[in-house]
């Protein structure tokens, strides 16, 4: 719940600087003509985020300001928005401010901050509600009398567009991953045209890892096989001699002469010792080495046969590494991946087949959840039609008639819309219907859109009676009123107070009213007076009270304060207002 409990309007009109307090109840705002009571109106409505005219901005004035200070719960979606904007609570009231300047620029604060103007019109649709003769159209906008349509039909529409909003929700993104997969078919195929040949050259090969490392050496030994060989036979001959030349000398044969040598003395002298056992390790790793030599000479494979091979090898693994990867292990690696994404998509067309297999569950899903909603909105919208003509003719309106349009637009593609009643129609977030409220004024005259076919002071009445019919259902927690009592008078006047006044039990309700039938029932009835040079200072907006709301009534019963039978009527309409709220 959100009450406005006040707003401090400056340089606006002819009001230069005043305080209106409301009540949390029923407020009547009065005075006489011109005494600015539809600044009050104008000033809600910069609040509420409505066009800035500098025009509004009283001369001499370099700009005009409005303030207001609302009591808001801090769970309610426009404390939310509000404090999402960095906007801060005072005490559980948020506090909002709109500046005009006379060039026409204009800026808003929300708690605090600066915001952008479109952030009071967000928070208004929460807020509050303004019925004047200005301002009907825009606030009788179909989705708004969808919405309090389906509060009104209660848990008839709930539970239905609970279920449908759900399915809704997931054929879009169903519909989304859909368009994806099948727009992006052609990639898709091109794809995995690439990924399957490239694994079939892979699998051709038969690459081990690190085979590319092990065939560059082979084929570099392979390569210098004679020269390996002489080098290792010639190496053998120096250590450990050549069967073919027993004359020449070896280094095995020298170096044993000299450990003989040392042996023979070793005793003499343990440093000597030493040194022999040191000639005797040479011995051994030059015998060690000779051996090596040798072996390697005779395994050296110097087969060009083998070498052709090797050579064939690297270069169908060269092969695979300009296109695939650096080196074998890289080539595997993109193997391995590329096996896991072809997997994935050969899976979108089975995948595309479930979904096209969902969404067509979630269309007809869809269509008995749209159908059931249209009966219960039907069915809901005869009897609040019934109410709210019923009102009416309380409400000197009584040959009037409200119905509701509930309709469907067919679409000529079945893929773009759902069935309901055996056609294709269009479809959103809150089903397949169209509502909208007509109005027919009297017999004969064809029910039309309702902002269409009432004149102002009609649709304020039209608003009043729905507005009453709707309270406790529609959540918007303020009503402002203006000239909703245009062009009555008498027993309807005071048919439209008690209205007010019943709508004032679970809102706020605000009513900028000439009529004292209507400002006997407020619980809180404001008069703005202008001072001698015609403006509105912070002392021209009064609160009525006792004595001096009796004079209130007496003037616009009469327009003399001091009628006595003009005091007697004023006495006796509060008293029937408080007997008859």
């Amino acid at each position: 719940m959100g009450v406005l409990e006040e707003m401090r309007i400056r340089a606006l009109g002819v009001i230069e600087d005043a305080v209106v307090e409301l009540s949390p109840g029923f407020t009547a705002v009065t005075g006489e003509t011109g005494a600015g009571k539809t600044m009050v109106v104008t000033s809600l409505g910069l609040l509420l985020g409505g066009r800035a005219d500098p025009a509004l901005v009283r001369i001499g004035a370099k700009a005009a300001v409005v303030e207001g200070r609302i009591r808001i719960d801090e769970r309610s979606p426009a404390a939310v928005r509000a404090e999402e904007a960095g906007a801060e609570l005072d005490d559980g009231a948020l506090l909002v401010s709109r500046t005009v300047s006379a060039e026409g620029r204009s800026r808003a604060h929300v708690g605090g901050r600066s915001a952008p103007v479109g952030l009071l019109a967000e928070l208004a649709d929460d807020l509050v509600a303004v019925h004047g003769q200005t301002d009907q159209q825009g606030l009788l906008r179909p989705a708004r009398q969808r919405q309090a349509l389906d509060r009104y039909a209660g848990d008839a529409v709930t539970g239905p567009l609970e279920k449908y909003g759900a399915a809704y929700r997931r054929l879009r993104a169903v519909a989304a991953e859909l368009a994806e997969l099948t727009t992006r078919a052609r990639e898709r195929a091109q794809e995995a045209d690439l990924l399957r040949f490239g694994l079939e050259e892979i699998a051709a090969v038969e690459p081990r890892p690190g085979e590319d490392a092990e065939l560059a050496a082979e084929a570099e030994r392979l390569g210098h096989a004679e020269a390996l060989a002489s080098a290792a036979t010639a190496g053998h001959a120096a250590l450990a001699g050549d069967p073919e030349d027993p004359e020449g000398i070896d280094a095995a044969t020298l170096v044993a002469g000299a450990h003989r040598a040392l042996e023979a003395v070793r005793s003499h002298d343990p440093a000597l010792a030493g040194l022999a056992d040191r000639v005797a390790e040479i011995g051994i790793l030059l015998s060690d080495a000779a051996g090596e030599l040798a072996g390697y000479a005779d395994d050296l494979d110097a087969d060009p046969r083998r070498l052709a091979a090797v050579e064939e090898r690297r270069a169908a693994l060269n092969q695979l590494t300009r296109k695939y990867g650096e080196t074998i292990a890289d080539v595997l690696a993109w193997a391995e991946e590329g096996a896991a994404r072809l997997t994935e998509l050969d899976g979108d067309d089975d995948r595309i087949g479930e979904l096209t297999a969902e969404r067509d569950a979630l269309r007809a899903e869809l269509g008995e959840l749209a159908q059931a909603l249209t009966d219960a909105r039907t069915e809901a919208a005869r009897r609040f039609a019934d109410a709210v003509t019923d009102e009416l003719g309380q409400l000197a309106m009584p040959h009037a008639r409200v119905s509701f349009a509930i309709r469907q637009t067919e679409v000529s593609e079945e893929a773009a819309g759902i069935e309901v009643g055996g056609r294709a129609v269009g479809y959103g977030p809150h089903g397949a219907d169209e509502v909208e409220l007509l109005l027919a004024p009297h017999p004969g005259a064809p029910p039309r859109p309702i902002a269409k076919g009432a004149s102002g002071g009609e649709l304020s009445r039209v608003m009043l009676a729905v507005e009453v019919v709707f309270a406790g259902s529609d959540p918007v927690p303020t009503y402002l009123f203006d000239e909703v009592d245009a062009g009555i008078g008498g027993k309807a006047a005071v048919e439209v107070g008690r209205r007010l006044a019943r709508l004032a039990r679970t809102a706020q309700v605000v009513v900028v009213t000439h009529l004292p039938q209507v400002a006997a029932f407020a619980d809180r009835h404001l008069v703005v007076e202008k001072t001698n040079d015609g403006s509105v200072t912070r002392s021209g907006v009064q609160a009525m009270e006792g004595e001096d709301r009796v004079r209130e009534l007496s003037r616009m019963l009469a327009g003399q304060e001091d009628s006595q039978l003009a005091r007697a009527h004023a006495e006796e309409l509060l008293e029937a207002a408080r007997a008859g709220r």
